[in-house]
Formats: C-alpha cells, sequence, structure tokens
C-alpha cells in the first residue's frame, strides 16, 4: 500500500514540477525580481493561473485530505499548514487575476503580483518531501519478504515404499517424512529420525557453530544442511515454524512502531496555530480600524503567506539528505531517516555477538605446546588438516598461515571416525583430536596443557590436540574470532557517555569470556530468537534509548524493536531490511560514527528551524500591521521575499554539515 501512495506521489511530484518550471518563468513577480521580461505571445498571460489551477488540484488535493485528517484528530501539523498556505495563494491570486484592482478612474492598476509562483513552488517541493517518506515507509515492509526467502519452495517426501517425491513445501503435513539432501534448506520444523550431520543454523538461532545432528535432534525451517544426508520427520508446518514466529514478531514489531514526530512536524504544529490566530486577529483588526474589505483580506493574506512553510519544509529533509550522503561516505547507508535522527538520544548500543562483535567464523584464539617447538607443532597440524573442510581444520590451517608457518609432507592420511584423524609426518605418526581421543588412547595433558585446558573451557572454548605416541604436545583452543575493531568500538562509545550491551545464543561462559575481554557492560547469554526483542524492551522499559546492533535472522525483530536498528552490512538481507542503518563494511567501529553524525546533524536541524521560523518573529507583526499606526507596512510581496531569504539561508547552513569530518571529529 506504502508503494502505491509513493508512486501515486511521485507521478504527482514529476507533474507538478514540469508545470511549475512556466509558472516561474512568468511570473509577474519573478520577473520584477530579476528584471527580465518573459516572451510574449497571445495568450502567455493565462499561464501562471492556468497551470497554477493544474497544480493546485494534481498536487494540492492530497495535502487538503491529510489536512483534514489532521485536523479531524485535532492535531494541527504540516499538512495543515501546508493546506493553508496553498489555499491562500490560490485564492487571492485567482482573485488578483479575475478582478485586478483599479485606480479612481476606474482603470486597471498596473502589473498585479499574485501568488502562483508560491503555489507552484510550495506544492512541488513538499510533494517531493512526501514521496520521499512514503518510499522509505514502505521498504521497511521488505524484511518479511526477505525472511520468506529462507524456506525452500519445494520438498522431498520419502513415501512409504521408500521412494521420494517433490512436493511443494505447502502440501506437507505433520508425520511426514522427509529427506535433507547435503547443503539444501530444511523445510519444516522436525526430529531427526536417520542421518548424521552439522546444520548451520546461526541464521535462526544465532548459534556461530555448526550443529551436530544425530537420531532424535531437532532441526529448524530455513537453516541448512551441511555435508551428510538427514531424514526428519516433520512437526511442525506453515504458521507454527519457528521461522514463522520470527516474521510475526517482525510484523508486529513494524506495526507497534511508534509514529514520532520530526522536528519539523513539531514546528509545524506551533507555526500553524500562530498562522491561524495571526491571521484572524489581522483581518479582524483591518476591518475594525479601516473597514476596508481590501485592506484586510491584504494584510491577511501577507501574514499567511509569511508562515508559508518553504523552508520549514526544507530545514530538516535537506540536513537529512545532505547527512545520509555524507553517511554513505563514511561506510554508514541510512534506510530510516528517524533512525539517524533518534541515534543522539541513545543511551545503550547493544551488539549481537556472532558476525557482529566477532567474525561469526572459528578460528584458534590460544595455542599452547609442550615438549614441541611451536613452528614445528603448527606445520605438523596444517600438513595433516591440509584437505579436510571441517571448520576445525580451516581454523588451523588459516592459524598456521597467519603465523608463515608452511604445511609439512604427510603420509598415510586416517580418519578416526568420531574421534578425530591421525596421518604420519617423517616416520613418526601423529594424531589430532578432541576430548574422545584422549579418552580412547589414554593420555593425560601435561600441567601445562592442562592450565591452558582450563583456561579454554572456562571461556567456553572448544579444545583440540596435536599429540604422537609419546603423548599430547600442543592444544588448540577453538572459538569465534572477536573483530579487532570491536574493542576500539566500546572504548569510543564510553568515552561518548554510552553503555553497552550483548546478546548472543552462546553459552554463559563465551559470552562472559567476550564480555570481560571487551570490557562490556551488560551481557546476556543463551538468549533465543524470540527473546531477543524482549531483552530489548526490557532495557527500553528501564527509560534508556536502545540500538541494536546484529547480523542475522534471529536479531531482526529486535533490529526493529529497538529505537535504532543497525545492521552489519554483510549480514543477512533480513537484518539489513529490518534495520535503519546499515554499516556498509561491517565495522562496529561505524556505530561510533553513527552516534557523532546524529549529533551534529541534531545541531544543524536546530540552527535550520531557528532561520526557518526566526523571521516570523520580526516579519509576521509587521504584517499584521502593529506599526500601521506610523506608517510603516509589510506588503505580501515584501513578505514573499522574506520567506523566500530564508529558504536560501536554511539551504546554505544545510551545506556547511558536508565538511563534517566523522573519523576525527
Amino acid at each position: 500500500m506504502h508503494e502505491g501512495h509513493a508512486t501515486l506521489m511521485r507521478d504527482r511530484f514529476w507533474i507538478c514540477l514540469v508545470l511549475t518550471i512556466p509558472v516561474l518563468i512568468y511570473s509577474p513577480m519573478i520577473q520584477l525580481w530579476f528584471n527580465y521580461t518573459a516572451p510574449q505571445f497571445p495568450g502567455s498571460q493565462f499561464i501562471p493561473p492556468l497551470f497554477g489551477t493544474i497544480i493546485f488540484l494534481v498536487g494540492g488535493l492530497p495535502f487538503l485530505d491529510m489536512a483534514r485528517q489532521e485536523l479531524a484528530l485535532r492535531q494541527p501539523g504540516m499538512m495543515t499548514l501546508v493546506s493553508l498556505a496553498i489555499t491562500t495563494s490560490y485564492l487571492y491570486s485567482v482573485g488578483l487575476f479575475l478582478f485586478p484592482p483599479t485606480d479612481a478612474m476606474g482603470m486597471t492598476a498596473g502589473t498585479t503580483m499574485d501568488f502562483f509562483w508560491e503555489l507552484a513552488t510550495l506544492i512541488t517541493i513538499m510533494l517531493l518531501g512526501h514521496w520521499i517518506e512514503l518510499r522509505s515507509v514502505g521498504q521497511a515492509q521488505g524484511a518479511l519478504r526477505e525472511l520468506a526467502k529462507l524456506l525452500p519452495d519445494q520438498a522431498e517426501r520419502i513415501l512409504p515404499s521408500g521412494e521420494t517425491e517433490i512436493v511443494p513445501v505447502s502440501a506437507l503435513n505433520t508425520g511426514d517424512k522427509l529427506l535433507i539432501r547435503p547443503g539444501a534448506n530444511i523445510p519444516a520444523d522436525g526430529i531427526v529420525v536417520e542421518g548424521d550431520s552439522s546444520v548451520n543454523e546461526a541464521m535462526i538461532t544465532g548459534e556461530s557453530k555448526p550443529v551436530h545432528k544425530r537420531p532424535g535432534e531437532q532441526v529448524i525451517a530455513g537453516t541448512v544442511n551441511g555435508s551428510g544426508s538427514l531424514r526428519i520427520e516433520v512437526q511442525k508446518v506453515g504458521e507454527q515454524t519457528a521461522l514463522a514466529g520470527i516474521m510475526r514478531l517482525v510484523q508486529e514489531a513494524q506495526q507497534s512502531q511508534s509514529r514520532a514526530q520530526t522536528l519539523a512536524q513539531r514546528a509545524a504544529f506551533y507555526l500553524t496555530i500562530i498562522a491561524i490566530v495571526a491571521g484572524i486577529l489581522t483581518f479582524a483588526g483591518w476591518m475594525l480600524f479601516t473597514g476596508q474589505l481590501s485592506s484586510a483580506v491584504s494584510n491577511t493574506v501577507g501574514v499567511l503567506v509569511i508562515a508559508c512553510p518553504h523552508a520549514l519544509g526544507l530545514a530538516v529533509p535537506l540536513v537529512i539528505s545532505i547527512s545520509t550522503t555524507l553517511s554513505a561516505r563514511n561506510g554508514l547507508l541510512v534506510r530510516k531517516r528517524l533512525a539517524l535522527e533518534s541515534a543522539k538520544d541513545l543511551n545503550i548500543i547493544i551488539f549481537d555477538k556472532t558476525g557482529t562483535l566477532t567474525k561469526g567464523e572459528q578460528g584458534v584464539v590460544d595455542f599452547q605446546t609442550d615438549g614441541i617447538e611451536a613452528d614445528e607443532a603448527l606445520s605438523i597440524a596444517a600438513g595433516i588438516e591440509g584437505d579436510s573442510e571441517h571448520v576445525v581444520a580451516q581454523a588451523i590451517r588459516q592459524y598456521a598461515q597467519q603465523r608463515n608457518s608452511q604445511p609439512a609432507t604427510v603420509t598415510g592420511f586416517e580418519s578416526l571416525a568420531g574421534r578425530g584423524v591421525k596421518a604420519s609426518v617423517n616416520d613418526t605418526t601423529y594424531y589430532i583430536g578432541g576430548p574422545r581421543l584422549l579418552e580412547q588412547q589414554g593420555w593425560t595433558p601435561s600441567a601445562t596443557l592442562q592450565a591452558a585446558q582450563r583456561k579454554a573451557e572456562d571461556a567456553g572454548q572448544s579444545v583440540v590436540y596435536l599429540a604422537n605416541e609419546r603423548g599430547i604436545v600442543a592444544l588448540f583452543a577453538i572459538a569465534d574470532v572477536i573483530r579487532e575493531e570491536s574493542r576500539t568500538a566500546v572504548q569510543k562509545l564510553h568515552q561518548l557517555g554510552l553503555k553497552v550491551a550483548m546478546l548472543t545464543g552462546d553459552s554463559e561462559a563465551v559470552a562472559r569470556a567476550v564480555a570481560q575481554e571487551l570490557q562490556i557492560d551488560t551481557y546476556f547469554a543463551q538468549v533465543l530468537p524470540e527473546h531477543k526483542a524482549g531483552k530489548v524492551r526490557e532495557l527500553q522499559q528501564g527509560g534508556s534509548k536502545v540500538a541494536m546492533v546484529g547480523d542475522g535472522v534471529n536479531d531482526a525483530p529486535a533490529l526493529v524493536t529497538a529505537d535504532v536498528g543497525i545492521a552489519i552490512g554483510a549480514g543477512t538481507d533480513v537484518a539489513i531490511e529490518s534495520a535503519g542503518i546499515i554499516l556498509v563494511r561491517s565495522n562496529p567501529l561505524d556505530v561510533v560514527k553513527i552516534i557523532r553524525l546524529s549529533r551534529a546533524t541534531y545541531r544543524k536541524m536546530i540552527q535550520n528551524l531557528v532561520w526557518a521560523t526566526g523571521y516570523n518573529v520580526v516579519a509576521i507583526p509587521l504584517a499584521m500591521g502593529i506599526l500601521a499606526p506610523i506608517g510603516i507596512t509589510l506588503d505580501p510581496a515584501v513578505g514573499a521575499l522574506f520567506m523566500s531569504a530564508s529558504t536560501v539561508i536554511v539551504a546554505i547552513n544545510a551545506q556547511l554539515l558536508r565538511g563534517l569530518n566523522l573519523a576525527n571529529d
């Protein structure tokens, strides 16, 4: 629906823009200001009133309708003020065109200064702003479409005969048996009845490591099977699945998000009240003291034209537009304007751990040897794990590369089911495996390695051992690797006066270790997807303004529930669709730039609002005729000139924001 409205508003904008150009060219007031004469031809005098009427009907009527809705809700704002300005300008200008003023001899009194140009430019500018706003709202609905893409369209159902058939996912029923081939997306929530494999559940649960699935284990729709085949029994389908539950949470959070007014809307409310009251007082005062309807109407129009929100309509959108461009140059993509505006008020930044503060991939975080040189141990381990695609093997190989260790040449490679691998290096047999390998071989780590083992286990890290016939010679601690930028990001956020929290589906030990290393103020461990948004609300209920930084599907409800949702750019599409701001470079340090940009943007907004409305302090009383007794009045044309000058000042001041340096500010 929003997309349809945005398209309609876009079409109206282009029509009005094309018609506004000739209105400006043939406007008597514009010609007077810029000292030129537009080309004349039979009927050229009808261009401003004719095109102005079309613009009023095509572009102005939607604002009149929205003003009616504001007044029905007793919440006059920008639309009411716009409607007052365009209606007054139109009626006054039509009146001047149809009934031009005459002198004492009954002759037309020179060129009349209508406001068709004012009407046209105001409507065109407001249509542009409204189109951009509606398009932004419509894009937020993309989150649900991205969630739906996680489910496959078809499933492979096992028949009683043992054969399989391809069926639509919508045709699945509870109790059906499905074959899940390697690399396939799981189409429904279920339980493993046969097979052995690892399943990537990071996009749903936030678990950083693939989860080993055996018979009796639960699987979740939308997750991705690893290298083994699984046969599952369907337990939940359609709206009952965990993925569907996350989709409902996203939709509810989007619908419950408060319709916060922008600074310009709040200013428009007060200016509307002032304009209406001033207009009434002006008309009544001039009728009371002069009895001349023409003077009363002229001065009343002057008041309302001066209150015309050209500058007010540009004050905030211009700053937002420039700050959005500035943010893009700094690796920040602003999808929702209110998100950037709200970031200045944040008290707490919540980071998802996996893929945000960490890289979301397994790596060696500690390495200890006993009775062997470190380089030799690394070389042997990298050689043995040279051809394996297992996440632990990849972590060891990558660590060896970082240490510039060349893989050793191995022979006699053999996989030890469920325990690890073994191979020979220079006629010595080496083993790599976990605790089950030690149990089978009866090996006990030395005191040095036991200390490293306890440290790793306390931090929730996986431990892998390198051993030979004589015993254990090295230990690798494997865990999700912390991004180097995360440490600096937390420090700088603290310097800006913000607290930092962390959400994760990982264990208490893992969460505690990461929080201690990064000096994070608060952490929440073993948080299920449906509870992440609840943790955000819990902090909000304490009076805090909360930002959520995440990268996965499981973060989507929390991203849209938070006051500001920030997605890591390398994350899933749905996380990006759910957020108001995207970190294109996937760098948590860029969160600091968001806060700095938001605060600078807010200062510029305030400055522009002062310029946009400040001239009214002088101009409106003059237009009302406060100083008329001493011969000082303000013609409507001069009032329009004041308005135009304010618009120019606002535009120039907004451009000064381009000089902001977020990296060093």
